[in-house]
């Protein structure tokens, strides 16, 4: 019998067979061209868990039938990594794939860096930590960066019935009757990750009793019990997953507590911690925004919160930030001025910049009539002097029109209309 996970077993054999990341392996897309190419450069994959980052490594060195060593920056010690050097030597070039990569110690990293420099060396480095705040400076300069995005539920779908269908690989040797709503909790329960996905599945194939013909039936129930989380009641189309999350912004929007806490569990429910915290953050600046600008701040404080404990308990700071939220007053102003602003420069209206408000700190610039009229509101005793600062085309256009739901754009409100007066008179 099979003893590796049938996660690992459906690793993709080329980038053809990669699931999803059509922004990096689509046609005319970067790691795309590098195969086509077959110039493949030292690269960092980064994004979340089961996104397919080592796998689509591993697809690379095959795409170019390169030898490749797969290593961990954490277990696997120095004295691995001088055997795939050696390894290296003995066959021309190695593709090394490390997990972990943002763990990777001075010492390991010092030992491969002139390997890589010699091209000795092809890295791939993989993890799930943002690189720019994680990896040495010293070894992402000398690598390419590419984020890979969670998978939709499609995406997820797709890969769940390739394996059912591969003999080979897969469970295609299984007599398996699947229902499109186990097919779609499977997918939409594992959040993106497709490892936690093809794990259910298998441990739903293999623990599930076949029928007296040897059929194995595998109905909502068993994929519930499988991924050990409670399905939303979706309908055929599998749209019910998103309309919570709409009715989940918009109770917010609407100041019903109640409601928002109802949508709130659900999506707890469905352990669906990522698409929480992005709806929260953004309810905070697009429907709370300037009525109430430390909502933004608390919010994204209780979603951290919330991603360091997990659940249970992060059930606590989300229900904090969802009240908050509901109860405070709502303002779109910002927001809606800046797409009038943007609105305008995609239609063309923009114009040259006043010859006062270039920059004017190199040699030459006065001669150009660069910042020369340029007033210095600090030199006024109000803090601000009338002068034009848009284009001339667009010098009276107006996008900010503020609102008096809370304390803090009411104040921000006088001093704009004040400002709007004397520049009138």
């Amino acid at each position: 019998m099979e003893t590796r996970p049938l996660a690992y077993r459906m690793r993709p054999e080329n980038i053809d067979e990669i699931i999803g990341q059509q922004h990096l392996v689509g046609p005319g897309k970067m790691i795309r061209r590098m195969v086509e190419a077959e110039r493949l450069s030292s690269m960092i994959l980064f994004g979340p868990p089961g996104t397919g980052k080592t796998s689509l490594a591993m697809a690379l060195a095959k795409s170019l039938n390169m030898p490749y060593k797969i290593l961990n920056a954490v277990v696997n010690k120095k004295k691995d990594m001088e055997i795939a050097v050696e390894e290296a030597k003995f066959s021309g070039h190695l593709v090394l794939i490390l997990d972990e990569v943002h763990r990777l110690d001075k010492g390991k990293q010092d030992f491969l860096l002139p390997h890589l420099e010699r091209n000795l060396i092809t890295l791939i480095g993989c993890t799930t930590s943002n690189p720019y705040h994680s990896i040495n400076p010293a070894i992402r300069s000398r690598c390419h960066l590419f984020e890979l995005h969670k998978l939709t539920a499609q995406d997820i779908i797709k890969a769940l019935k390739r394996a059912l269908e591969d003999s080979e690989n897969g469970l295609g040797s299984q007599d398996v009757d699947i229902t499109d709503e186990a097919l779609k909790h499977f997918a939409l329960s594992s959040n993106g990750d497709l490892r936690s996905a093809l794990n259910g599945l298998e441990l739903a194939v293999y623990s599930t009793r076949p029928d007296s013909e040897g059929m194995v039936h595998i109905d909502l129930s068993v994929a519930e019990e499988c991924m050990q989380k409670k399905s939303f009641s979706h309908d055929k189309d599998g749209d019910a997953h998103y309309d919570v999350l709409s009715a989940f912004q918009k109770s917010i929007r609407g100041s019903d507590v109640n409601a928002a806490l109802h949508y709130l569990g659900r999506l707890i429910e469905a352990g669906d911690l990522d698409s929480i915290a992005r709806r929260l953050v953004i309810c905070a600046y697009e429907d709370i925004g300037l009525a109430n600008p430390q909502a933004g701040p608390r919010a994204l404080a209780a979603v951290e919160a919330a991603e360091r404990v997990g659940f249970p308990e992060a059930r606590i700071p989300l229900a904090t930030a969802v009240v908050e939220l509901c109860l405070s007053p709502k303002s779109n102003s910002a927001y809606k001025a800046l797409d009038l602003a943007l609105a305008d420069i995609r239609s063309g209206k923009s114009g040259d910049i006043p010859d006062h408000l270039k920059d004017a700190h190199y040699k030459g610039a006065k001669s150009l009539g660069r910042g020369i009229g340029y007033q210095y509101p600090h030199n006024f005793e109000q803090g601000w002097v009338d002068q034009q600062y848009l284009p001339d085309s667009i010098k009276d256009r107006v996008y900010y029109e503020p609102k008096e739901t809370g304390k803090f754009e009411a104040a921000l409100k006088q001093v704009y209309e004040k400002i709007m007066r004397n520049k009138k008179n």
